[in-house]
């Protein structure tokens, strides 16, 4: 199989703590990985620095073949969730993601409701975001991942703040994505959803990605 994704003897420290100390790792196209750790570790300095949004302090980090800041900045194809999104508040859920999918230019209107729905957020809610629970937020954010029918899904935390019946969608939803050929990358605090979803799990200890699964 190929290594969609390989961090290559990768140190980094993030405002004056060491997270990562020569770390090695890959990770194989088409598969569901899990990294779970303690707050605090480096989980989503880990996915920052696979995206290309900050860089290792030594190592590299190579996308496909390409190695991030050399050749390219931003890794394409990505779907990314990382801290919460910013959205207008004064917008619907829909606008939002209009006014984000109008950057690439990509998708239909027709794509989008279409994404809404598959994450339990229909789009005839007329609701603003500044009104949206946390569970809707999250669905919203799920939303702007998937949308564009991206390659690789950086998830972090992704079923935060959602009900037992919405994290059951997800979860099918994210299984489907993954049948269809989609890579995924998710930290839980819930060792239920790396059970049932990941192939195969890394823990974050010592500096280091240890293989568990």
């Amino acid at each position: 199989m190929m290594n969609l994704i390989e961090l290559k003897n990768v140190s980094k420290s993030y405002k004056g703590l060491i997270l990562f100390e020569n770390t090695t790792v890959s990770f194989e196209k088409g598969k569901i990985y899990g990294i779970v750790g303690h707050n605090g570790s480096g989980k989503s300095v880990l996915f920052k620095m696979i995206c290309g949004f900050v860089f290792p302090d030594q190592g590299s980090i190579f996308v496909n073949g390409e190695e991030l800041g050399k050749n390219k900045r931003f890794p394409e194809n990505f779907g990314i969730i990382i801290e919460r999104p910013g959205y207008l508040g004064d917008k619907t859920g829909f606008e939002n993601l209009r006014y984000l999918a109008d950057i690439q230019n990509k998708i239909s209107d027709e794509k989008i409701k279409e994404t809404l729905e598959k994450v339990g957020l229909p789009h005839t809610i007329k609701q603003k975001v500044k009104n949206y629970s946390l569970g809707m937020k999250q669905k919203l954010a799920i939303a702007q991942a998937i949308m564009e029918d991206q390659e690789i899904l950086l998830l972090d935390e992704p079923f935060n703040g959602l009900d037992i019946d919405s994290v059951q969608n997800i979860r099918r939803l994210f299984k489907t994505l993954n049948e269809e050929g989609k890579t995924i990358i998710l930290t839980s605090h819930n060792n239920e959803d790396i059970e049932i979803l990941c192939d195969h799990v890394f823990r974050i200890r010592n500096y280091n990605l240890e293989q568990l699964k």
